[in-house]
């Protein structure tokens, strides 16, 4: 009489509310199933007498909602730290190799293995409530770990707290703004437009005037003017249109057509967006110096040494594609910055242009054309066997498409002295 009294007030304990009514039958029958479960708990108090059938409401009420995840598929398990947690996971992981497959056990034992690890990954970073990457028109954000570097929210023009706020950086364009403020940014992706559509603008500052952008600003629209009601109106050198000071924070760079039509690298004032697709355009081979202003080469001494060096370059590539030492060396890779100087020498970026312009980029160049033509004429037999003879005096030394004094023949690649071919020529 004892047994069924525990019986029945366990059954009361867990009583849910869903459940259907329980026949004499399907009582009996769930009778005989939890007599092993009752067997193993421990004697529960006697309820005092007048006291209701149902005295904890929240056991009524258990909906099933506060399932301990941490209960192993076997018996009870409570962690509280990533020790016991990931012991826990490991014996999960066991049992669900030792039950059957395709069983009902197992698949309660899979789904408390992902429970677990959920839990897991929780204690590791609890306050990691945010995804770490988020894609947002065409920007690829990456949640930020540094807490100690201050930065300015590109959206907002606030500072970002680091240590007591969220902030992303897009990985294309470097775009930084708040948690808060990625649902408002309105501007594509520089980089997309660097990917789909690389090329300057070279007209110089096109400026269009206030009126045809209706007085607002070229990005985020808010009212502009020249006499800063609402907001000071401020243009960019190089779009020529006018943003509000949100947009547009005085930032400088090179401009791209005062340099390719002035040879002119003072930097001027440009809008946040022109900034940063300046930036990352400034290595891109894009300006073919010869069809913008083929004039620019009579005036820069310094650009008709470096098309010299970048001609004898390519002509010195065909030897190092059929040496075999050259190949082990890897010396073309003494170019890999600037891969377009061993494909063509028409093109150029705006950093050859600036490296041209202080000097660096000749300097490096002579650097290499030496290294090369020192491996071609001494260092290599096999490079040096791959030299000509001048059939016209057939005498001297052994000649190279590259050197100073020669000339090759256009139609069939003979490489003749210079004044020799000349004379040739004229004689013709």
């Amino acid at each position: 009489m004892e047994y069924d009294e525990k019986l029945a007030r366990f059954r009361q304990a867990h009583l849910n509310p869903f459940n259907k009514e329980i026949g004499p039958r399907q009582h009996e029958q769930r009778a005989s199933e939890e007599t092993s479960e009752v067997a193993s708990e421990e004697a529960l108090p006697e309820l005092p007498p007048g006291e209701p059938e149902f005295c904890c409401t929240e056991r009524v009420m258990d909906l099933g909602l506060s399932e301990d995840h941490f209960s192993r598929p076997v018996g009870l398990f409570l962690a509280s730290d990533i020790q016991q947690l990931r012991q826990a996971i490991e014996e999960c992981k066991q049992v669900i190799l030792e039950l059957p497959e395709h069983s009902e056990k197992q698949k309660d034992a899979v789904v408390r293995l992902i429970h677990l690890r959920l839990k897991l990954q929780e204690l590791k970073d609890p306050n990691e409530d945010e995804p770490n990457i988020r894609v947002l028109l065409e920007h690829r954000f990456y949640k930020e770990k540094s807490k100690s570097v201050k930065q300015t929210c590109d959206k907002c023009n606030t500072i970002i707290w680091g240590l007591i706020q969220t902030w992303y950086t897009c990985t294309g364009c470097y775009y930084r703004c708040h948690s808060k403020c990625l649902n408002l940014i309105s501007k594509p992706c520089v980089r997309s437009k660097v990917s789909h559509q690389a090329e300057y603008e070279l007209n110089i500052c096109p400026e269009t005037g206030l009126d045809s952008q209706d007085y607002r600003c070229a990005e985020c629209r808010a009212p502009i003017s020249l006499r800063g009601v609402p907001s000071e109106a401020r243009q960019c050198d190089y779009t020529g249109q006018y943003y509000c000071s949100h947009c547009h924070w005085n930032d400088l760079a090179v401009i791209p057509a005062r340099v390719v039509h002035n040879w002119d690298f003072e930097p001027r004032k440009v809008s946040r967006c022109s900034m940063r697709y300046l930036a990352l355009m400034v290595s891109r081979p894009v300006l073919r110096l010869r069809e913008i202003n083929p004039l620019l080469f009579n005036y820069v001494e310094e650009l008709v040494e470096i098309r010299k060096l970048r001609q004898d370059i390519l002509l010195m590539k065909p030897y190092f594609i059929t040496c075999k030492e050259a190949m082990e060396a890897r010396l073309l890779l003494q170019l890999q910055d600037r891969q377009h100087f061993v494909e063509n020498d028409e093109m150029y970026s705006i950093q050859d242009l600036l490296d041209a312009h202080t000097g660096r980029l000749g300097c490096s160049l002579t650097e290499t054309h030496t290294l090369f033509a020192k491996h071609i004429k001494l260092d290599c037999e096999r490079c040096q066997a791959k030299g000509f003879v001048c059939e016209l005096c057939r005498e001297g030394d052994v000649l190279f498409p590259f050197d100073s004094h020669t000339s090759v023949c256009t139609e069939c690649s003979a490489v003749f002295h210079r004044l020799l071919f000349q004379l040739h020529q004229l004689l013709i």
